[in-house]
């Protein structure tokens, strides 16, 4: 049953006048908060954050569209300055005094002239302009930046709290942390433990931005912390935790562009594309490989293959078969002049077992949705799993359900049964809501085969297993 809706209170401060007036007139046009997000080039969150006055710091230029899309005269855009051009105006509000994070937000110093070329970074399918902390920290529903101790919930050395102000071991520190989070979510999937340490630890490295930081370390510093914001999306992403998984991505995008980083922007848009992608929004997931393309020439061969290998899964989820096979061509070309002593250390896990992997997810789609033949596909899905360390085991246990899938879907069932009876030792094991669905696919394929012994007994395992 859907909650009802905050009852909103316009005379409490000019953002939450601003809020009411534009819910009312969103719900008189008829939107909804993700059609009308979509119109005005803004995220759903964004629009529903703004109707209760939560949202910090609202461009003039969405105040401008919000008056085309609605068309409401240019009341937003009068009403802007009063609400949003005082940028500290939220530190006047009655709960300031209670969030205990405002003191440090005073000292974050916003950086200009980001790697685009531009003083603002332009406007993201689905999202707001630049996404900054405290926007990050109301939209994505982090309440409040508060020290973490990592050693009581995994095996961190040292206790995490927030310092006064930053130094280079701070910067390590996030750094090691991300390594971490990394390896635990590879091997064990998103969820449980890895999950409530990755969003504790995204805190406490929001955090570190509000601190006072010497201006040779803060690029490193921002660095880290969009490193550790895309492994902390990735692993929500794996729990379906999707809203807060892109605001975490999207944050991570800004913070590599403040940065200068070129590397770290290109690994948030591909993470932006492949959920996109598994969203079912394709072109949306295009249009985010294509921003991480940006000026191709700073990125390493690797970087350019994972960047087209997205879009390869992006044509191959709109079923199109030309446009597919040649972004394949493109991540193989790109692929074959990989130099790994080029990379940044953190791109060490896209080897040849995850180039498969990742093309043929885009092949395999071309299978179910376009009848192209299953070879191909196949042939990288097996390369994948014979590829993959057991650092790996989430990418090989999905590569091995995928393929099983694909054979079930195309060829022997009973090959494609004991491929996926492999699969289920391997996957059973991870919190991963993703390879679950996988796991569901592959049993929805087996079902078909309701004469086959062994498709049924796959079938009735996976159902076992994922209902568990």
């Amino acid at each position: 049953m859907p909650q009802p809706e905050r009852a909103l209170n316009p005379g409490a401060s000019p953002q939450e006048w601003l809020g009411s007036e534009l819910r009312l007139r969103r719900k008189a046009e008829g939107f909804s908060a993700k059609s009308l997000g979509r119109l005005v080039q803004v995220s759903d969150d964004m629009i529903l954050a703004i109707e209760k006055g939560q949202y910090p710091a609202c461009r003039l230029e969405v105040a401008q569209r919000l008056d085309r899309v609605l068309g409401t005269g240019g009341v937003f855009e009068r009403a802007w300055p009063m609400a949003f051009g005082n940028r500290d105006a939220d530190k006047k509000r009655p709960d300031a005094d209670n969030r205990s994070c405002r003191g440090a937000e005073a000292k974050v110093q916003v950086q200009r002239g980001r790697i685009l070329g531009r003083d603002e970074v332009p406007p993201r399918l689905g999202s707001s302009e630049p996404v900054d902390r405290r926007a990050f920290l109301q939209v994505s529903g982090l309440a409040a930046i508060t020290p973490i101790d990592l050693a009581q919930a995994a095996f961190a050395p040292t206790e995490m709290t927030l310092p006064a102000s930053i130094g280079a071991q701070d910067v390590v520190q996030v750094q090691e942390v991300a390594t971490a989070i990394s390896g635990w979510d590879n091997k064990f999937g998103g969820g449980g433990m890895v999950g409530d340490v990755a969003g504790r630890a995204m805190q406490w490295a929001a955090g570190l931005l509000g601190a006072a930081c010497p201006e040779h370390i803060r690029p490193g510093l921002l660095a880290a912390v969009s490193r550790l914001g895309i492994v902390v999306g990735a692993s929500a992403f794996d729990t379906y935790n999707h809203p807060y998984a892109a605001a975490t991505f999207l944050f991570a995008a800004d913070r590599a562009e403040e940065a200068g980083d070129w590397h770290l922007r290109a690994k948030a848009y591909s993470y932006l594309a492949r959920q996109s992608v598994w969203l079912g929004q394709p072109d949306d997931g295009l249009t985010h490989a294509e921003k991480g393309l940006v000026r191709a020439d700073r990125l390493t061969a690797t970087e350019r293959a994972m960047l087209h290998t997205a879009r390869a899964r992006a044509f191959g989820k709109m079923g199109n078969v030309r446009d597919c096979m040649a972004a394949v061509g493109e991540a193989d070309e790109a692929f074959s002049h990989a130099r790994p002593a080029d990379d940044p250390p953190w791109m060490a896990y896209y080897d040849e077992a995850q180039h498969n992997g990742d093309t043929a997810h885009g092949l395999f789609d071309l299978v179910i949705l376009a009848d192209q033949d299953p070879g191909r596909a196949a042939r990288r899905f097996d390369t994948a799993v014979k590829g993959h360390s057991d650092a790996y085991k989430r990418s090989r246990a999905i590569s091995r359900t995928k393929l099983a899938a694909l054979i079930m879907a195309k060829g022997d069932p009973r090959q494609a049964a004991a491929i996926g009876h492999d699969a289920l030792d391997e996957a059973g094991r991870l919190t991963s809501r993703r390879a679950a669905d996988d796991l569901r696919q592959l049993g929805a394929f087996a079902a078909k085969h309701n004469k086959v012994a062994e498709a049924i007994a796959l079938q009735e395992r996976i159902a076992a297993t994922v209902s568990a």
